[in-house]
């Protein structure tokens, strides 16, 4: 598997406070990246450097061999990037419909509400109206319509049901299946489908953070064998 996005020896830090220390994370391109770990393991931080919304004390940042540490936000975004926060990921005085645009050129989202039927009839209404759930799927939905070559997910199935999560899930691996992106996705547990070495064929590889370094790479199946001894 070639590797889409990277991070190499990433140090990152809040003031005094060093979240990452010396991290390297490769993303390849077609599989599902699993960073694993509790509040404060630094795998928000690691979204974060990803995309570019915070800024690397030591290390690289690399996509496809390329340097772009320094490339701000915004560009990574024109350039593929799609990057779902799990907090404030939707514009709140804007419309379901307005937020589903800036996502794809028109109005045609049916790719979105194929996988999230319950947004249909909440197009017209303002985001910041929606539950914490709804406010979630608004949010994934940019992901499927952006075609993006790289997605970063902060706790994707955040507020969902659990039929509304497993559709979350099967949609992200299809991304990687579909086009070949770069999957990454934060979760402080292993996602239900994603414990064996492929989900839908998809490979899945699992890190485990834990106080801003990465203790644990590999396949989920070997994951838990090891959290079972």
């Amino acid at each position: 598997m070639s590797v889409e996005i990277e991070l190499c020896d990433a140090r990152v830090r809040y003031g005094p406070l060093e979240a990452l220390h010396g991290v390297r994370l490769p993303a390849p391109a077609g599989a599902v990246t699993v960073l694993l770990g509790r509040n404060g393991s630094g795998r928000t931080t690691a979204l974060r450097a990803l995309a570019g919304t915070v800024p690397l004390a030591a290390g690289r940042v690399l996509r496809r061999g390329e340097d772009i540490t320094r490339t701000p936000a915004h560009v990574r975004a024109r350039a593929g990037v799609c990057s779902v926060p799990d907090q404030q990921a939707v514009h709140p005085t804007f419309t379901v419909a307005e937020n589903l645009q800036l996502a794809v050129h028109g109005a045609d989202f049916t790719r979105a509400l194929t996988v999230y039927p319950a947004l249909g009839p909440l197009l017209p209404r303002l985001a910041g109206t929606l539950s914490g759930g709804e406010q979630r799927m608004l949010a994934l939905s940019r992901a499927v319509l952006a075609d993006a070559r790289v997605v970063l997910v902060d706790e994707p199935a955040l507020g969902m049901s659990p039929p509304v999560a497993a559709a979350t899930y099967t949609m992200l691996t299809e991304l990687a299946a579909r086009s070949a992106a770069a999957v990454v996705v934060a979760e402080q547990r292993l996602p239900p489908g994603l414990e064996g070495r492929t989900a839908a064929g998809v490979a899945v590889i699992v890190h485990q953070l834990r106080r801003g370094a990465v203790v644990f790479s590999g396949e989920p199946y070997e994951f838990t064998s090891r959290a079972a001894e």
